[in-house]
């Protein structure tokens, strides 16, 4: 992960087309340390990681979370983790917002029985879905993925796709993004 944070900031940077010193400043954080990020030595905070999103005028999310497949799977426990060094705290990012998206969030109470079967969405549509309790099958028709509790998965919403529990009581988060 740290060599993945790395090559983002340095890829911000550079698109942004400031130097690392100037960076620096912005982020009121040492040269040497920012020097150390880029290469990959160094072991970022929440808060640095901040500092140089807001200096960068990029969101948080997209300095650890890099471009992923269109079907994007994170098991409990799985996701890039920064940890803070002012608290107990742990931030993964699940998913990046891109710009001017729009987003629905529901909460989903469901059974075992028949699948939810969802008929395509709006172009431009990803469904972001994670399992609070239970079990269920989610996803694309062709390819869904059975998920438990803290599991998390994104897929095309504008292509036809699924969401069947396969436990009683099972809950979830769905986001619907819609661009």
């Amino acid at each position: 992960m740290i060599g993945q944070i790395a090559a983002s900031i340095r890829r911000e940077r550079e698109r942004s087309g400031v130097s690392m010193t100037e960076l620096a400043r912005r982020a009121g954080i040492a040269k040497s340390t920012l020097s150390q990020l880029e290469s990959g030595a160094g072991n970022p905070s929440v808060e640095t990681l901040w500092a140089l999103g807001v200096a960068l005028n990029v969101p948080f999310s997209r300095l650890v979370d890099p471009p992923r497949p269109t079907v994007k799977v994170l098991r409990a426990g799985e996701g890039p983790v920064t940890h803070s060094e002012q608290a107990n705290y742990a931030a993964t990012v699940l998913s990046s917002c891109p710009p001017n998206a729009r987003r629905d969030i529901y909460r989903i109470e469901a059974q075992p029985g028949e699948t939810r079967a969802s008929d395509p969405h709006m172009p431009g549509t990803v469904e972001h879905v994670m399992i609070g309790s239970g079990r269920a099958l989610v996803g694309p028709t062709e390819a869904p993925v059975e998920l438990g509790p803290g599991d998390y998965i994104s897929y095309p919403g504008d292509a036809p796709h699924v969401f069947r529990a396969l436990a009683a009581d099972t809950l979830a988060v769905i986001v619907m993004e819609h661009i």
